[in-house]
């Protein structure tokens, strides 16, 4: 139930508030806090057991990866972003090659949304 109204006090480029579920799981994605949130908006939101997964997986690289980069509200450098991927890379290994794919295909999608300031 979001309205495409673009003129508010906490502007995003998609979003009519920052309020919302819906807000949160399109917004951009700038520190590692709004990485977090958007993961768990993913829930409320009735994301199908794919994205869950794929969300859930992700988060443990990034935890493991952003604790080496600093906290929660750390910006998302490159630098961060490109260990995550060498993570998910290696979790080919570890994955059947269609749970390999869901997680890839998902990183890609969020990567889309990081803003790298």
């Amino acid at each position: 139930m979001t309205t495409n109204t673009t003129n508010t006090a906490n502007t995003t480029p998609t979003s009519a508030t920052n309020e919302s579920t819906a807000d949160i799981a399109t917004k951009p994605l700038i520190t590692v806090a709004d990485f977090y949130h958007y993961l768990d908006a993913l829930f409320e939101l009735d994301s199908d057991s794919d994205t869950l997964f794929a969300g859930g997986y992700l988060r443990g690289f990034f935890s493991l990866v952003a604790t080496d980069f600093g906290d929660e509200s750390q910006v998302i450098s490159a630098a961060l972003v490109e260990a995550v991927t060498e993570k998910a890379k290696q979790a080919k290994l570890e994955l059947s090659p269609q749970d390999y794919a869901i997680v890839t295909n998902f990183w890609l999608a969020t990567q889309q949304r990081i803003v790298l300031q």
